[in-house]
């Protein structure tokens, strides 16, 4: 799958990733400054199949029903507190199917 990190997601956890999947940071791509419909609107466009975000509001703040890309929300940003829980994460990026949504608890 084609995976999208948003700018809090911690770029070591592409690491985990890339054996299955193309790993892209929205900064890479010049998206660093978008906000999120746009930068849903964006990552659509291009083809991304998952978006992996820290930002928990998202899908309060936008509407999520009409879009076909994944969202993993992880419950914390710092790549300490994810680390233990990075077969989590790698499961939720794994089960991702267009349009839906999950969220990784991360625990202190």
């Amino acid at each position: 799958m084609l995976v999208l990190f948003d700018n809090g997601t911690p770029r070591t956890l592409a690491r985990y990733l890339i054996e299955n999947h193309t790993v892209t940071e929205a900064r890479a791509r010049g998206w660093g400054e978008l906000e999120n419909g746009a930068l849903l609107n964006h990552a659509e466009a291009a083809r991304f199949e998952v978006l992996v975000t820290t930002d928990k509001n998202l899908r309060y703040q936008q509407n999520l029903t009409t879009r076909k890309i994944a969202i993993v929300v992880l419950g914390k940003g710092r790549w300490t507190l994810i680390q233990p829980q990075v077969a989590k994460v790698v499961a939720a990026v794994n089960a991702a199917t267009p349009g839906s949504f999950a969220e990784v608890e991360i625990p202190f």
